[in-house]
């Protein structure tokens, strides 16, 4: 089954968060129990060169990729798909307008404007049948934006109604500066929670897909029950670290 149509299932699908950029990492977070690896060019130390050999590696590994870009870099999200990713993830989206630039980039006519040049992901997911690429692209690469600023907020329901836009991703940390004026950096906050929980309702309520970053297991499960469908579960850094506290724990 599809990663898209494993979501319209209503299932919950967990992904890894690839911030080093070494593919042997992403094809190592994509053979663990997580559905998917996402490879973050935003904060994570992603390139265009890791994104085109990481991509592979976790598709090869059986597992879809995703990719967050770099904020307002469109062009990246083309060149993504083209690499082979199922999915892209844009940052500070905070406008009708921004939204409708990454989806100029992320659809082909009469969606948007994206430039045909698949060769990669033709061959990477084996697609031979060209014209069948070019029919089902639109509905099976998702473009995903975030919500993490009050900007985007107020824009939601217009963004969720764009023909192009699948899905919606709350970031915690800047949702929760943002809704503090700047007060405080808190991905539990409970303002923000209340927030992110409405967000999710008005997604699902527009048809559309609720993605969200958890840090820990506890929160990946309050945002299931939020309704949250794509929950990323904490970041390679985040892996490393927990797996060495528990193999040296006991030991001091």
């Amino acid at each position: 089954m599809s990663f898209r149509a494993r979501l319209e299932a209503d299932e919950t699908l967990f992904t890894a968060w690839s911030a080093i950029p070494d593919p042997l990492v992403a094809e190592a977070l994509a053979r663990s129990a997580y559905d998917l690896v996402t490879l973050d060019m935003q904060h994570g130390g992603h390139t265009t060169e890791s994104i085109l050999r990481g991509v592979g590696a976790v598709t090869l590994a059986g597992k879809p990729a995703i990719v967050r870009i770099p904020v307002g870099a469109n062009d990246t999200a083309s060149r993504a798909l083209d690499f082979g990713a199922s999915a892209v993830i844009a940052p500070m989206v905070n406008s009708l307008e921004d939204a409708t630039a990454f989806v100029a980039a992320m659809k082909f006519p009469p969606v948007g404007e994206r430039s045909w040049g698949p060769a990669r992901t033709m061959m990477l997911h084996r697609i031979a049948d060209m014209p069948g690429y070019l029919h089902t692209a639109n509905r099976d690469t998702l473009a995903i934006a975030m919500v993490e600023t009050r900007a985007a907020l107020a824009v939601l329901d217009p963004v969720l109604a764009l023909e192009g836009i699948d899905g919606v991703f709350v970031g915690p940390s800047d949702f929760s500066i943002a809704l503090s004026d700047g007060a405080r950096i808190d991905p539990v906050d409970a303002e923000m929670l209340k927030a992110a929980e409405d967000v999710a309702k008005r997604a699902r309520a527009a048809g559309k897909f609720a993605c969200v970053f958890a840090m820990s297991a506890l929160s990946a499960a309050r945002y299931r029950d939020m309704g949250f469908q794509l929950i990323a579960v904490n970041s390679d850094y985040g892996c490393l670290a927990a797996g060495a506290a528990s193999f040296l724990e006991g030991l001091n």
